[in-house]
């Protein structure tokens, strides 16, 4: 491999489930393409999804998260993986990326042909009032998840903030270590992705485990609290105050789009990266992946951004294949936003428009509910199974 030119220079800032993808599947397309893989954190490529698993114990070995490592990655792919280094400026002029080695803040120029930008999204902290303090945390990688797992382990009570997948997630995990478990969200249901009708169960599942929930509830600050087991307290918009251990916040991402914002290329109101079909940027030459970017959705054309490692992955290998195939390249469909969740004896799965988002779109619907069980009722076994399916009232299309 190494004794041929370089048919292309790639750079890819950012690994997980969008860089690491588009990293493998060039190295698939094209065994002499120069890839380098920049991450500013230890770990290239885990399971997102996996951490509050581990945190509670179900998932017991960490290791089980690590999907590659720099050093795999290095071997089996030959991809020179730089762990623990920033990308700071891309000069888009020159092709060159200037980049600050963690550890030694050794400064050095990555040139490229193609740039793939694949950095995530950070968790949204909101300038509330005593948001710094060092019992207030977030998960987002094995690092938060380390720090998690190491503060609830010595604490009784546990504030999670947030009723979205993650938080819910989280609440589960936390009662099967035997934490007092309190969930705040602001919108007045659990799982905001799910109409309210197919959220209610949910609801309830949370507090027959002893969850407490306050709905239509924010935080809007933090103070010190009046125990040394409950260091923390969160004041609600109802004036009540919660002391805890620990805080998980769980509400939300913001793209981390500060390198693509100086560089000059084109973002959304909300602050994604604006990318087409091929995933490509404002700069054709310039691609972007993952939580990042928005996407052209599959239903409305709008630029829209999904979350989630199922987009992310396929965008990182459609960006690839269009690096080495150009036009010849499949297009990203778009996403469909397609996720699921398990709530101790509940799952609820999403996939498409909701009828919420359907009516903030104006879009003519019908919609009907079905409820029976997963197979005969006689047969032993047996789990009910409700099902919420909405379809075009012109084209019969399923929405």
């Amino acid at each position: 491999m190494n004794a041929k030119t370089p048919t292309r220079r790639v750079v890819i800032i950012g690994g997980v489930a969008g860089g690491a993808s588009a990293a493998a599947r060039l190295r698939r397309m094209d065994e002499f393409a120069q890839i380098t893989l920049v991450e500013r954190g230890p770990d290239v490529s885990f399971a997102n999804c996996g951490l509050p698993y581990h945190i509670g114990g179900e998932i017991a070995d960490r290791e089980r998260l690590a999907i590659q490592t720099p050093a795999s990655l290095r071997s089996l792919l030959g991809i020179d993986v730089r762990a623990l280094t920033e990308a700071t400026h891309i000069d888009r002029e020159s092709r060159t990326v200037t980049v600050v080695e963690r550890t030694s803040g050794q400064v050095s120029q990555l040139p490229y042909d193609r740039l793939i930008l694949a950095p995530g999204a950070a968790p949204l902290r909101p300038p509330l009032p005593g948001i710094d303090r060092p019992d207030i945390l977030t998960l987002r990688s094995l690092e938060d998840m380390d720090r998690v797992k190491h503060k609830v382990e010595s604490v009784s009570s546990v504030l999670v903030i947030g009723a979205g997948f993650i938080g819910l997630e989280m609440a589960e995990q936390l009662v099967h270590l035997g934490k007092t478990v309190h969930v705040v969200e602001l919108q007045p249901q659990v799982l905001p992705a799910l109409d309210p009708d197919m959220a209610l169960p949910l609801a309830h599942e949370l507090v027959r485990h002893g969850i407490q929930l306050r709905l239509g509830t924010a935080v809007v600050a933090f103070e010190s609290g009046s125990r040394s087991d409950a260091p923390v307290c969160a004041i609600t918009s109802q004036g009540e105050r919660l002391e805890v251990g620990a805080v998980i916040l769980s509400i939300g991402v913001v793209p981390e789009s500060r390198l693509a914002k100086e560089a000059g290329l084109a973002l959304t109101p909300r602050g994604h990266i604006a990318v087409n079909s091929y995933l490509q940027t404002s700069d054709p030459l310039i691609y972007a992946v993952g939580d990042v970017c928005a996407t052209p959705d599959l239903f409305t054309g709008e630029l829209t951004n999904v979350p989630l490692g199922g987009p992310a992955n396929r965008q990182g290998r459609t960006c690839a294949d269009h690096i080495v195939l150009g036009d010849r390249a499949l297009p990203y469909p778009g996403s469909l936003g397609t996720a699921i969740v398990r709530v101790f004896g509940q799952t609820a799965g999403v996939t498409g428009l909701s009828e919420k988002r359907l009516r903030a779109l104006g879009r003519t619907y019908q919609t009907t509910l079905v409820a029976g069980s997963s197979h005969a009722s006689y047969y032993p076994g047996a789990e009910s199974v409700t099902l919420k399916l909405l379809w075009d009232a012109d084209s019969g299309d399923v929405l």
